[in-house]
């Protein structure tokens, strides 16, 4: 594993280098809230990644939890959003200095920052999304006051992928992420392992295109919505792809493009958020999404920071306690197998107790 956290560390470094402003920038945008009448001294804040809070997936949902939270507990809050990797110091820095008391910080890409200012402030209580706060995955957080919250995605990837294996009328169904990080590839395993499990439960031949497992696959170096993402969604169609997982933030605004060129009947599943819900302009092809419940998590998180019963324990989000889940049909409704459902059903039952093993970073 500490080849694999290397990889990570790595891998932000080089995106950090690849994105820098080539200036310092302007200062980066500061939303905040009043949480309604404030009865409470206590302020809670977060700090994004590059993607920005209206990213319509983990940046928006954790922004949300806190609001909810913040609202909750009569209290303030403040909200610092990076424009790049290097804001990312600064920003925890300037929230510090505003006397934030729990400080949420958004993605894996900020562990790092994190753990540093978590050292420097230790009666500050920081909620880390998505990564472990352990530099060498062996049990033991760098920091005392962080409290990492961790999904499992890959277990309700895996619904989604079985739902994928089913639904597909060419046998092939498709992924490519933005960059072969565990947080993103973890969508893709448990989507790769969904569809294989489909496929050997019915004797169905089912071919997954854009992912083999690990840094094998398709991969757009970047989360941007670009022509990248366009190009490499195209590549998975032209592969007789009929179901597409595209996993990055944004880059499935270039699934959407590559499906609308393609004039084919493709159905794409969301990740993070209900992208039915969050953005409209889905609605037509969104078979599903893979959910991680991170309002939720935060909110919770806040919430118990700021009524004093603050806990640095790490909390996993499973099917089991409905921190991970897929979202329902919609418009494709119709369009599934009438037994669908109930299978899915017995699937993630099995998943829970143990029967059918997903796999994944966080439980190899």
């Amino acid at each position: 594993m500490n080849n694999l956290r290397k990889a990570v560390v790595g891998g932000i470094a080089a995106l950090a280098a690849s994105t820098a402003l080539t200036a310092c920038g302007d200062a980066p945008d500061d939303k905040s809230g009043d949480g309604g009448e404030k009865t409470t001294d206590f302020l809670p804040c977060i700090v994004s990644d590059a993607g920005g809070f209206d990213d319509k997936s983990f940046n928006q949902l954790s922004y949300e939890g806190v609001e909810q939270a913040a609202d909750e507990l009569g209290a303030e809050f403040k909200g610092v959003e990076s424009q790049s990797e290097n804001d990312y110091g600064p920003n925890l820095e300037s929230l510090v200095a505003e006397g934030c008391d729990a400080i949420v910080t958004v993605g894996f890409a900020l562990s790092a920052a994190t753990v540093e200012s978590a050292k420097a402030n230790p009666d500050i209580e920081y909620i880390l999304i998505d990564d472990a706060a352990d530099n060498d995955f062996d049990g033991t957080k760098d920091a005392d006051n962080i409290k990492p919250l961790l999904y499992d995605t890959a277990q309700a990837a895996f619904l989604a992928g079985y739902a994928a294996a089913d639904y597909t009328t060419t046998g092939v169904v498709g992924t490519y992420g933005g960059m072969p990080f565990p947080t993103v590839t973890i969508f893709m395993d448990g989507f790769k392992q969904g569809a294989e499990y489909y496929a050997s439960e019915k004797g169905k031949e089912i071919k997954v295109v854009g992912y083999e497992g690990g840094e094998k696959g398709l991969f757009t170096g970047g989360f941007e919505a670009n022509e990248t993402a366009t190009t490499t969604a195209k590549g998975i169609l032209d592969q007789n792809a009929d179901v597409i997982l595209p996993v990055g933030g944004p880059i499935y605004q270039g699934a959407l493009t590559a499906i609308d060129d393609s004039g084919k009947d493709v159905a794409m599943l969301g990740v993070d958020a209900d992208f039915f819900e969050t953005d409209p302009n889905t609605q037509e092809v969104v078979l599903t999404s893979i959910l991680k419940n991170m309002k939720v998590s935060t909110y919770e998180a806040i919430l118990a920071a700021g009524n004093d019963e603050f806990d640095a324990e790490a909390y996993v989000g499973t099917l089991e306690n409905d921190g991970v889940g897929i979202a329902p049909f919609h418009n494709f409704e119709g369009k599934v197998s009438e037994s669908l459902q109930a299978e899915l059903d017995e699937v993630k039952a099995g998943i829970i107790d143990g029967s059918i093993t997903v796999t994944s970073y966080l439980n190899q």
